[in-house]
């Protein structure tokens, strides 16, 4: 299924990947709330979505058609290739991240692994995930950071959290956000979740 609010893209992005023998594009929508509705119908293997669009974005609109259906892959096609987005689109479930300017064969190919269950990555995008996971350990949380993201995953408010190490909660705050910054995450169970990946929680 092919997702983008431009009827040209999606003309184009057809026209590529039918010319391919084992490929059909089953259906196409031109908005992310469209995206939602049609993908309970078409019951595609793989939907190729576009990142920006009015109504609902590429990252909500994954999120949803994997709610109702976690087998669907979702490969996210884009001209955008910021470390904030690309990260969105892989939290949301996302099974890869492809440049619009992939060429007939790449994205062909694209589609086939992502239906076989591989992730997909342009390589500018694979080396910026790379550099944002290995940016943290660079950047070591302080021992309280760790003391304090230690005590968010057993579930501790920031004022019990406050009154465990003796601090204010504005203190508690200030360490959640330093380490939020390091992480490259905006709330607490993504940091929580990263932190433990990167093994700096234990």
């Amino acid at each position: 299924m092919l997702v983008d609010d431009h009827p040209v893209v999606r003309e184009g992005l057809r026209g590529m990947l039918e010319a391919e023998a084992d490929l059909t594009v089953v259906a196409e929508a031109g908005s992310g709330e469209e995206a939602v509705a049609r993908a309970r119908a078409a019951d595609a293997d793989v939907i190729l979505m576009d990142l920006r669009m009015r109504d609902l974005d590429g990252v909500g609109a994954t999120e949803r058609i994997l709610a109702d259906n976690p087998r669907t892959k979702v490969v996210v096609l884009t001209t955008y290739e910021t470390d904030a987005d690309i990260l969105r689109a892989v939290e949301a479930g996302a099974s890869g991240y492809l440049l619009k300017d992939a060429s007939r064969a790449d994205l062909a190919n694209a589609v086939r692994a992502a239906a076989r269950g591989e992730t997909v990555l342009a390589p500018s995008v694979a080396g910026r995930l790379v550099n944002q996971v290995r940016r943290p350990v660079s950047q070591s949380l302080s021992g309280r950071e760790i003391e304090v993201l230690t005590l968010v995953a057993k579930g501790l408010t920031n004022a019990d959290i406050g009154r465990s190490l003796h601090i204010s909660e504005a203190t508690v705050k200030t360490h959640l956000l330093r380490a939020f910054g390091k992480l490259g995450v905006s709330d607490r169970t993504a940091a929580v979740t990263t932190a433990m990946a990167l093994g700096l929680l234990h």
